[in-house]
């Protein structure tokens, strides 16, 4: 896993696999035609069964066979379980540290920010990249407004760790975010919902 932070730490394009967008059989179609054009990818399933997270989990760190970090979100119990890189945690999830006491310190460990005082605690508290939006407003956070644009630009300037910017990201985006000094990018739907995923990806890297 010390191999695989090297890889969090050069990522640019960090993909989000969402059960509430795609099915399972789907997600993995469209991890395996992404994989190798984006450089982390996530599973996100807030309402999914242990069991079916635990079997997709293993699935996709067999077709991955290490190229690039796996992690799943919220569920630090069937990270470890699977032997996945790493976790994502939210506000509200399992605190870094117990996460962190729990997966070991060669575990990735992701957090999301909706703020600055959340960023600078999260670095402070040991993560090791964060999540920081909704940028933009994105069906995954309905309720979510988007964020002042200058607050990213604070968060990409002033905080050490990658921050990735994520929430209604597409490709027309990129270039205005690069000029705040934003140079890392989650996406969820811009390539899960996309007809052509490698194309997709294509965009997002050109």
């Amino acid at each position: 896993m010390l191999l695989k932070k090297g890889l969090l730490r050069r990522a640019k394009l960090y993909l989000i696999l969402d059960r509430q967008v795609n099915d399972y059989d789907r997600l993995l179609e469209i991890a395996r035609q992404s994989a190798f054009g984006v450089d982390m990818i996530q599973l996100r399933d807030k309402k999914g069964c242990a069991r079916d997270i635990l079997n997709f989990s293993r699935k996709i760190l067999e077709m991955l066979r290490g190229r690039l970090p796996f992690i799943v979100n919220d569920r630090v119990d069937l990270a470890v379980a699977a032997g996945a890189d790493g976790v994502h945690l939210g506000q509200e999830d399992l605190p870094l540290k117990e996460a962190r006491r729990m997966m070991g310190s060669r575990a990735i460990m992701g957090v999301s920010c909706q703020n600055y005082e959340q960023a600078r605690r999260a670095e402070r508290d040991g993560a090791d990249y964060i999540g920081f939006g909704s940028v933009f407003s994105t069906l995954t956070k309905p309720g979510r407004s988007p964020m002042n644009l200058q607050l990213l630009r604070k968060a990409a300037r002033d905080i050490r760790i990658p921050v990735f910017a994520i929430g209604g990201i597409t490709p027309a985006h990129i270039s205005n975010l690069r000029v705040l000094g934003v140079e890392r990018f989650a996406v969820c739907r811009a390539i899960c919902k996309a007809r052509n995923i490698e194309e997709a990806v294509r965009e997002f890297q050109e």
